[in-house]
């Protein structure tokens, strides 16, 4: 008989939930894809340690680098110190160095282990950005930092950058001088402001057409140092006329966590491949999914992949910059962590009815690595909340 638990309602009231997903079965070793897909991995906190957890949180470094092995171990490259680490959230520079300090090293230990990492410019404030060339020295910092540890970045948008321009062509003006330096070929970064309110207007313009020219106009001029763009605009239409027009050696990464499913199944001419922080929540049914679209089973790609979409828009509903506590709180009932907490006590940004949401559609995706165990974590939860 399937377990039971009380669950909150909108209404106020309560209802006895009833599980009813099957837990996906681990590959016996990692899988070939035919996409490439990055799966941006968040980190645990340290609660035993967290002295300062607004200020200087504490990171638990041994079950981060283990969550690491997980994906790794389900054909995930990894896209490390990016926005599901908290990056300018709760992870600093300094957090970040270490971070992807760690990650490169212990990539070295897997074979066939792959990862990229975030380069920006978050250890400078935008209230102390007086020009494009403070943007510049920040952008050189962090991407010498991951070359010299033997990493590949991915130029994570800018806040300060978003705040000093005043049009397109400075925009080019520093990604051009970047590109130019950078030793291998890099991912740049189309990050909405429905995941950071500080990158509205980013390329210049709000105007999404106007913007879209400025980004094929700075990876024409370097396409030879661009490995493709990562798009999280939460919107298909604008994913799509970007695929359809980046040059034949630039990737397209579908950072789309609302419509990725069809978005990486591709329309019969083109497909995304991903860059994703909702594979770090699903990463047996993603991996699965991955699989079989390989081998050429469609139907059970998207018999695996499209449960998981629900339950991605829920945890990326507005405010999206919020997403990374559904993230951590599915680690959390999948027995990844010992507790639900994050740095700058990011759990707090979420109520009640979101993670019962949460629940009901990890559930049902399939979602749910460990039922009983998930079952137990989530009443206890609900006992801190009065339930």
């Amino acid at each position: 008989m399937s377990a039971t638990l009380p669950l909150p309602r909108a209404d106020g009231s309560l209802e006895i939930y009833r599980l009813t997903g099957t837990p996906i079965a681990r590959p016996q070793t990692a899988p070939a894809f035919n996409r490439i897909a990055y799966a941006a991995a968040h980190v645990v906190s340290d609660p035993l340690r967290d002295l300062d957890p607004w200020g200087r949180p504490a990171i638990n470094w041994e079950r981060t680098m283990a969550f690491r092995h997980h994906l790794w171990a389900l054909g995930f490259k990894i896209a490390e110190a990016m926005d599901t680490s908290q990056r300018g959230m709760g992870l600093d520079w300094a957090g970040a160095q270490e971070l992807i300090r760690r990650s490169l090293t212990e990539a070295r230990t897997v074979p066939g282990a792959d990862l990229a990492c975030g380069a920006g410019t978050d250890h400078l404030s935008p209230a102390d950005t007086r020009s494009l060339d403070d943007v510049i020295r920040a952008y050189e910092t962090q991407v010498d930092f991951v070359e010299q540890q033997g990493g590949r970045s991915i130029m994570m948008a800018s806040r300060a950058l978003a705040r000093i321009a005043a049009s397109p062509d400075d925009y080019r003006k520093v990604y051009g001088r970047i590109l130019s330096q950078t030793k291998d070929k890099v991912v740049l970064h189309w990050l909405g402001d429905m995941f950071d309110p500080q990158l509205k207007g980013y390329w210049g313009s709000e105007n999404f057409d106007t913007a879209l020219d400025t980004v094929l106009s700075i990876i024409e001029e370097n396409k030879a140092k661009v490995e493709g763009i990562k798009i999280s605009l939460l919107d298909n239409a604008c994913e799509v006329a970007l695929r359809n027009r980046l040059p034949n050696d630039v990737l397209c990464f579908t950072g789309d966590d609302f419509n990725y499913a069809e978005l990486i199944e591709g329309d019969g001419k083109k497909y995304s491949h991903a860059l994703l922080g909702i594979f770090d929540a699903v990463a047996p049914s993603a991996s699965k999914a991955l699989a079989s679209l390989a081998s050429g089973d469609v139907e059970t790609f998207r018999a695996v992949i499209e449960p998981t979409v629900p339950l991605s828009r829920k945890i990326f509903e507005a405010p999206t910059q919020y997403y990374k506590a559904g993230v951590v709180f599915l680690a959390w009932l999948n027995g990844h962590q010992r507790h639900f907490t994050m740095p700058a006590g990011m759990q707090s940004a979420r109520g009640v009815l979101h993670y019962a949401d949460i629940f009901r559609l990890a559930d049902q995706a399939n979602v749910l690595d460990m039922p009983d165990m998930a079952v137990e974590r989530m009443k206890a939860f609900l006992v801190t909340q009065g339930i």
